[in-house]
């Protein structure tokens, strides 16, 4: 055994025989054994799809069943001080008779009815196609309460039978706004809750949703579309709620939503202000799935929004 300079052993190598295994020695794979190309990338083709099917699982039964409850303060300097602390529950594009039915829906309502809301605002696409996938969730939205009472506008998806489903949701307790408002009395003050029609497959009409509003009162807007506000801000509105773009519903890191429905191209996910008056715009991710039973860092939203003066 000789000594190296550094102070530790140094094993001499018998040679091999015939002359090989004279270069340096090769990596070894698992046990000793090399691994050959092909095992590398048959591994590394398993690694993918393996990693891909976890995230398809994911992302199909995983996160469209994992509700998201933002919480925030909205502060609103045209807000009557009696309806300051309100708290508003806003929900969206449900879906129904796609990827959701109505024992989803009562998880849903669940989570609404724990928010102890004031005041409850449902912008659009109650089902996906047909009206009459409503029918068996009648008894668990009539469930929910809200001392200053339940509203609901029409979504692009709600238009097969606008009128069985405006009366499902009417029998439901929803007071169903079409180009028309209401007037909310409390504390000896006013504010209004209008709803438009549908971008897309409707008529919307702003001058009529005000007409019966007295000037000067603070009004919130139920729009599916929320990219309608920039229309909107032009007439004395508020605040806009707003559904449709489901926040893009597949969302891939650093990109953000590669895709979003025409009519939300522009207000995506969560909080914005108009350019011209900032109207406050606030887009709700939506409940269900359309298109695809799958969402992808994107979950499904309950807002509750506490309105104050701000």
């Amino acid at each position: 055994m000789k000594k190296s300079f550094g102070g530790s052993p140094e094993r001499t190598v018998p040679a091999a025989a015939d002359g090989a295994g004279t270069g340096p020695p090769k990596p070894e794979g698992r046990g000793g054994r090399k691994m050959t190309r092909r095992q590398f990338l048959a591994r590394g083709a398993g690694a993918v799809v393996g990693a891909g099917l976890l995230a398809g699982g994911y992302a199909w039964q995983g996160e469209p069943n994992w509700l998201e409850v933002t919480r925030r303060e909205l502060p609103l300097a045209e807000l009557p001080s009696a309806f300051a602390g309100t708290r508003l529950v806003h929900f969206s594009d449900v879906h129904l008779g796609f990827n959701k039915d109505a024992k989803d829906l009562a998880r849903l309502t669940k989570h609404i009815k724990e928010a102890q809301p004031d005041l409850i605002c449902f912008t659009g696409d109650i089902v996906d196609s047909y009206a009459e996938d409503l029918t068996d969730s009648v008894p668990i939205l009539a469930e929910l309460e809200a001392p200053l009472g339940k509203y609901a506008i029409l979504g692009n998806h709600d238009y097969k039978n606008t009128e069985l489903l405006t009366r499902l949701l009417k029998e439901a307790g929803f007071r169903v706004l079409r180009n028309e408002s209401y007037l909310i009395k409390q504390g000896g003050a006013m504010i209004a809750v209008a709803g438009l029609d549908d971008m897309l497959h409707g008529k919307p009409d702003p001058e009529a949703a005000v007409r019966d509003i007295p000037d000067g009162i603070f009004t919130v807007l139920l729009m599916h579309e929320p990219d309608y506000a920039d229309v909107a801000e032009a007439y004395p509105f508020h605040l806009q709620l707003s559904g449709h773009s489901h926040g893009g519903q597949i969302r891939l890191p650093l990109v953000g939503a590669p895709f979003t429905p025409y009519g939300s191209q522009k207000y995506i996910d969560g909080l914005y202000y108009t350019e011209n008056k900032a109207m406050p715009v606030y887009v709700n991710r939506g409940f269900g799935e359309t298109l695809m039973p799958l969402r992808f860092l994107c979950r499904p939203e309950l807002t509750v929004l506490t309105l104050r003066r701000g």
